[in-house]
């Protein structure tokens, strides 16, 4: 057999998000700073930079300040600030209540902020990192390197290979995880308030689930609008995708949307784990950074500054690794670098965050979180646990309420497929399934009696269904659809589903998420 093809770098970062691209462009301010050329690629498995980047998002610039202290004078795209903060409790369909700032925890503050689209942001940081010699590959050859940081982001497949390989959650503890939904809509100018950012915890949700929504008013008279519901809900009926649908008819979401126009729909999980969750970050050759460790801050619903900083933590190692002809395991002390940056103070102060909300309830958990975060500022001489897997929390489908979701109005709620539609998804015809059955038989014969199969229901864009023909059931995967949230991957209550890379570049193509 021939040789394959093989590129050599000093360093191969598997990921251009926040993490991935902060990590290429810290190497090379390094390298550029020591006299030392260094050759570094990014390998991205969507068609460009951005095409797969979704989130909320409303930026921290801690990280940003640090990369690139002169980012206004570069054009970044961090453009609209946050002006005002309203978070709102909706009692019902028709209720809402505004609380106080007081009442507000801290972390959830944003003066300072900024909403923008991540997927801008990550362009324009691949167009900084390449104007400093990065290599950025949407499609690759084989490649080798003395040192890999993998920053795929949540749930990233090779993450979770190197984490059971290396046993790197021996110490942590599990994972936990939301699946967050967003729209972008252009409304009437009449109603945008540039930098007006909206949280709503409550309803449609019961107080035994978590989630909530958001609602930001971005630049040009756009809004990103979006939901996030925690994935160790027990009602195998639940529908995030419907749960969104609804809580856009909320009159106090809905007075925005009405009149506008849906331009754009995404899907993605998000971790929210916190400090407890973090495994092991580095390994024999490489480092985890970013989302694939699990490093959003969930008491502040952000993560971009976090990636972006662990990302430039990893460089600083990996590039400290690198003077040394002797490999180092520990990439320069990688771990301790986290431990002892404001990273790991602030997730720390956060820590109590996600376990109290599993533990208490929402309720309760919101007023234990507001004593934790304003009052000891996260200081309680205490830390909490979750060790309860997402997957294993649904209840029998026949012990749990049925849901009966409105149909769409085609105005301010849609259908799934023509949502999908707007994700711009595309898949090479004709290629293998990148959505793997462990065994072909459970869909049918163990989740479809026991929990009606809530992969009908979980997958925010249509990729499973049970199809009926000549009186026979079977399990169907329509992977063209595939948003890439990895949904499934998480909470398929037998962990039978594997989500993988599909071949081609293919996914969502988000213009502006």
């Amino acid at each position: 057999m021939s040789e394959r093809e093989c590129m050599e770098f000093d360093v191969v970062i598997v990921g251009a998000g926040p993490a991935g691209l902060s990590a290429a462009i810290r190497l090379m301010q390094l390298g550029s700073e020591s006299g030392n050329e260094l050759n570094i690629c990014v390998v991205e498995k969507g068609s460009e930079v951005g095409a797969h980047i979704l989130s909320g998002a409303i930026l921290e610039p801690t990280a940003l300040n640090e990369l690139f202290p002169d980012w206004r004078d570069r054009g970044a795209p961090v453009r609209t600030a946050v002006t005002r903060d309203d978070v709102y409790f909706l009692a019902d369909e028709q209720k809402a209540t505004k609380v106080p700032g007081l009442f507000v925890p801290a972390p959830m503050h944003n003066e300072g902020n900024y909403i923008i689209s991540l997927g801008e942001l990550c362009r324009w940081l691949g167009d900084q990192a390449e104007a400093l010699g990065v290599n950025i590959f949407p499609g690759f050859a084989e490649l080798k390197a003395r040192y890999t940081i993998f920053s795929e982001g949540c749930r990233g497949s090779l993450g979770k290979e190197l984490m059971q390989k290396f046993e790197l959650r021996q110490n942590s503890d599990p994972q936990h995880y939301g699946i967050g939904i967003k729209e972008i809509w252009a409304i009437d100018s009449a109603k945008h308030q540039e930098g007006l950012v909206v949280h709503t915890a409550g309803w449609p949700l019961d107080n035994k689930t978590e989630g909530g929504g958001f609602l930001y008013h971005a630049g040009g008279d756009q809004v990103y609008v979006g939901y996030i519901v925690a994935l160790n809900y027990s009602n195998p009926h639940l529908h995030p995708f419907k749960e969104f649908q609804r809580w856009k008819q909320h009159p106090k979401i809905r007075q925005y949307l009405e009149g506008g126009e849906r331009v754009s729909y995404g899907a993605r999980a998000v971790n929210k784990g916190g400090l407890q969750s973090l495994p092991k970050l580095s390994f024999p050759g490489g480092v985890l950074a970013g989302c694939e460790a699990g490093f959003l801050n969930g008491a502040k619903i952000k993560g971009s500054h976090t990636a972006m900083k662990t990302g430039m933590l990893a460089a600083e190692g990996i590039f400290t690794a690198l003077q040394s002809e002797q490999p180092d395991d520990t990439s320069g002390n990688y771990e301790q670098r986290v431990k002892d940056s404001w990273v790991w103070t602030e997730l720390h102060q956060a820590r109590n965050f996600g376990p109290a909300q599993h533990k208490f309830g929402n309720l309760l958990g919101a007023a234990f979180i507001w004593l934790d975060q304003n009052v000891f500022r996260g200081k309680l001489p205490f830390t909490l646990h979750n060790t309860d897997p997402d997957h294993e929390a649904l209840v029998p489908a026949d012990k749990a309420q049925q849901i009966n979701y409105p149909p769409p109005d085609g105005k301010i709620s849609f259908d799934l497929l023509s949502s999908v539609f707007l994700s711009s998804t595309n898949h090479e015809e004709n290629q293998p399934v990148h959505l793997k059955l462990a065994d072909s038989t459970v869909p049918i014969e163990k989740n479809l009696p026991l929990y009606d199969e809530p992969a009908q229901r979980y997958c925010p864009a249509g990729v499973y269904e049970i199809v009926e023909e000549g009186g026979v059931k079977r399990f169907q995967i329509n992977a063209q659809n595939c948003v890439h949230c990895k949904t499934c991957d998480i909470k398929d209550p037998e962990q039978n589903i594997t989500w993988t890379v599909p071949e081609g570049a293919g996914g969502p193509n988000y213009p502006g998420m």
